[in-house]
């Protein structure tokens, strides 16, 4: 099953606009959207390249798309249905997102920290049910795991190897893969890619990968989309990218963000030249700030800051309302 233009759509972005949210819940006042007027359509069989600058809005792009962060219904529908709201997507499998490493917070040692258990990546793998042991075997020979490892012995990229593995058990219809392959080799990667590949031809499975690693990608993509500042600046298929720029995938990619980078140091320059902050603040009264959705403290859940002994939510009278509050 190839890609089908006629198609119900499988991703549809239609004026995304996004703001990470203060402590209440709501963009901080006079915060700029990290996201803004991004509109995308994807469907069966698509295999799209999501490439972009440190910062362009890439990883918040797929959270989003993986039901991750809240926004109104109608700006994001995954196979028709919006992926925050309808949790049925990701519990079924249909929707899948992998990204970043296994990680969690550990409170006085700090946050992200790897998840390291003694057990082995066969107990992990066959742990999860209702999977087709074809499909499970498929995986494990794509990704030359070895049952008998142990995940606190392994190096970071055989435990990627059983992330992915597990992530892709159960068959989806879309993927969102962020930086994915970062600790693999060129073996792992080279055969996962083709996995991936045949699953969108023979599945009609959907598929946006956002990357900075361009090796053996030449042919992989349908689709490629450059967002910068949190806006989408190109969306075509890679046929038509071949036809305007001659230049490797790579190549491409770099003439575009270098273009990038040299507007944004002629950005600059000018400001400097007429007094202006450096950066595009905002002006209150007399009194220079920076963007409030980008200045604003987060408070995590817990309260707690990476080996702090004090909660961070500042204040006597919100003593209260830290988790790991001590009773005096």
């Amino acid at each position: 099953m190839g890609e089908d233009e006629t198609s119900e759509p499988t991703i549809e972005i239609n004026g995304l606009r996004f703001t990470y949210p203060g402590i209440d819940g709501h963009p901080p006042p006079g915060s700029t959207p990290l996201i803004d007027g991004f509109s995308l359509t994807l469907r069966a069989g698509h295999r799209c390249l999501l490439v972009g600058s440190n910062g362009a809005g890439k990883t918040t792009i797929l959270k989003i798309l993986g039901g991750k962060h809240m926004v109104e219904p109608h700006m994001v529908r995954v196979l028709g249905r919006s992926a925050f709201h309808d949790t049925s997507l990701t519990s079924s499998g249909d929707l899948s997102y992998l990204g970043g490493e296994w990680r969690r917070e550990v409170a006085f040692a700090g946050f992200e920290v790897p998840i390291q258990m003694d057990v082995s990546a066969e107990k992990m793998i066959y742990g999860v049910a209702g999977i087709d042991p074809k499909r499970r075997a498929e995986l494990i020979k794509v990704l030359d795991i070895d049952l008998s490892w142990r995940m606190h012995k392994a190096s970071d990229g055989q435990r990627r190897r059983v992330q992915i593995c597990m992530g892709l058990l159960k068959p989806f219809k879309v993927l969102l893969l962020d930086e994915i392959t970062v600790d693999l080799d060129v073996l792992a990667r080279a055969d996962l890619l083709r996995f991936l590949r045949k699953e969108c031809e023979e599945r009609g499975a959907t598929i946006i990968y956002a990357t900075h690693i361009f090796d053996g990608l030449e042919d992989w993509p349908s689709h490629i989309v450059y967002v910068a500042h949190g806006m989408l600046q190109i969306a075509m298929p890679m046929e038509k990218v071949k036809d305007i720029s001659k230049l490797s995938l790579m190549r491409t990619v770099e003439s575009w963000l270098r273009r990038e980078q040299e507007e944004k140091r002629r950005r600059r320059k000018e400001r400097k030249a007429c007094g202006l902050p450096e950066f595009d603040e905002h002006i209150e009264g007399s009194r220079v700030t920076g963007d409030p959705a980008r200045a604003a403290v987060r408070v995590i859940n817990n309260g707690w800051a990476a080996g702090r002994l004090h909660s961070t939510i500042a204040g006597e009278d919100n003593f209260l309302f830290s988790s790991n509050r001590v009773l005096r």
